[in-house]
């Protein structure tokens, strides 16, 4: 419990932190909240892996896969706010890691099962996929939002602090790339290691997944071929996020707490 209390706090301290320098533009370039960020993914990451080490097997249930992802996405934000690139990203993506911290310790979970490396790779590949799409995702929503905010000629102050529109679709469909090469990999490794991908239970997963990746796919190629950019582009984006949400985490949910099972 000390180590979820401790990455809670330090999450939540970063992102205040990150608030009062981005609201202060001579302080932009302050980076005080940066010990407290990396501070919380360590005491994040060992929350895991002491659990790991007490059950001998890697948890993977609902709650845990959450608190993994979300974890991925504070290391991705933190990167990105290290290279100069979307330092704002912080104030949604340390919140969300917060609190799906604090549901891994307290929420009700079924117990771990030993999986073999093939198993856990797929496991860790499609994780990573998942937090690189779900930043790509909310880069989306910011776009969407700057994009009709400037079209309306809004006077907000809180678009002053994203970067450029070209420079936060830049990032959206590099973002986008990177998942769907993980995403690629995970179906790969999938339908090598995962005995009868197909079945009752997994089918709806599946297809799920691969109409996801689909739609990723016709994005890039329509990006490539014919510059998609925009509104059109974040729908698109956010349209593929909500199918892979729903077999990533909404099949594990009706599993674990609908029926019961593990």
């Amino acid at each position: 419990m000390i180590l979820v209390l401790a990455a809670t706090l330090l999450y939540v301290s970063a992102a205040l932190m990150l608030a009062v320098s981005l609201r202060q533009p001579e302080k932009e370039n302050n980076r005080s909240w940066l010990p407290l960020a990396i501070l919380a993914m360590i005491f994040h990451g060992e929350m895991h892996a002491e659990a790991w080490r007490q059950a001998q097997a890697p948890e993977l249930h609902f709650f845990a896969t959450l608190s993994l992802a979300t974890l991925g996405m504070s290391a991705l934000t933190t990167g990105l706010a290290l290279s100069g690139r979307m330092t704002s990203l912080g104030l949604i993506v340390f919140p969300l890691s917060a609190m799906s911290s604090l549901l891994y310790r307290l929420g009700d979970h079924a117990p771990p099962i030993a999986l073999g490396w093939q198993l856990q790779l797929h496991a860790w590949i499609a994780l990573s996929a998942y937090a690189v799409l779900a930043v790509a995702a909310l880069l989306a929503i910011l776009l969407w939002v700057q994009e009709r905010t400037l079209r309306k000629r809004g006077t907000h102050r809180w678009p002053r602090i994203l970067p450029p529109l070209t420079e936060l679709e830049r990032m959206m469909f590099r973002s986008i790339s990177l998942g769907f090469l993980l995403l690629s990999a995970t179906l790969l490794t999938g339908a090598l290691f995962v005995h009868d991908l197909l079945s009752q239970q997994l089918a709806h997963k599946t297809v799920l997944s691969l109409l996801s990746w689909v739609i990723f796919g016709i994005l890039l190629f329509g990006r490539w071929r014919y510059g998609w950019r925009g509104i059109k582009a974040a729908r698109l984006t956010l349209l593929a996020m909500l199918l892979l949400a729903l077999s990533f985490f909404g099949s594990q949910f009706v599993y674990e707490f609908v029926l019961r099972r593990g």
